[in-house]
């Protein structure tokens, strides 16, 4: 059963059944749970180097809610990626450098609560736009349950609905 949602087609059931693949979850809780749930974002002083920054560095750590926030705040057609998020939260932060560790875990996190929000019935519109920011050919987009094919789908939706929108 297809349905129609702002010019792209999704296969509901398809997304449903993505939601319920998405049980590499193997915590009980929901993707949403897990998005609602994170830490605190915060900047931490390193005691010793970690993934190439040095000891007595700033570290900003964000939480799933502000990955997600950055998400919805990128706008349609457009296209950022995890580095790019990244180095703005830790020039926003004032830290050097923002944990790249918690960043895609929490990017995942993000797009997973959208994926499990789209089977529960909400159009993209209504979630977060992951598309725009995670790359359909990195492991995290062929980790995502709805695999990179959906990823693609979406941006290129969105790339046509911009050309048009243009004069």
């Amino acid at each position: 059963m297809a349905r129609r949602a702002r010019g792209v087609t999704v296969v509901a059931k398809t997304l449903k059944m993505t939601a319920k693949k998405a049980s590499n979850n193997t915590s009980n809780k929901t993707w949403n749970e897990k998005l609602a749930g994170g830490h605190r974002p915060h900047v931490s002083v390193l005691t010793k180097g970690f993934v190439g920054v040095p000891a007595g560095a700033t570290l900003f750590v964000p939480s799933p809610m502000l990955v997600r926030d950055y998400m919805r705040a990128i706008p349609r057609g457009e296209q950022r990626t995890i580095a790019e998020m990244r180095q703005e939260m830790a020039a926003r932060h004032k830290a050097r450098a923002t944990c790249p560790l918690t960043a895609s875990l929490f990017a995942r996190i993000a797009a997973e609560a959208a994926l499990e929000d789209m089977g529960e019935g909400k159009s993209e519109a209504d979630v977060a736009p992951f598309w725009r920011l995670i790359d359909a050919d990195s492991a995290l987009g062929k980790k995502l349950s709805c695999g990179p094919g959906f990823i693609r789908k979406m941006q290129e939706a969105e790339a046509r609905k911009t050309r048009r929108a243009k004069p």
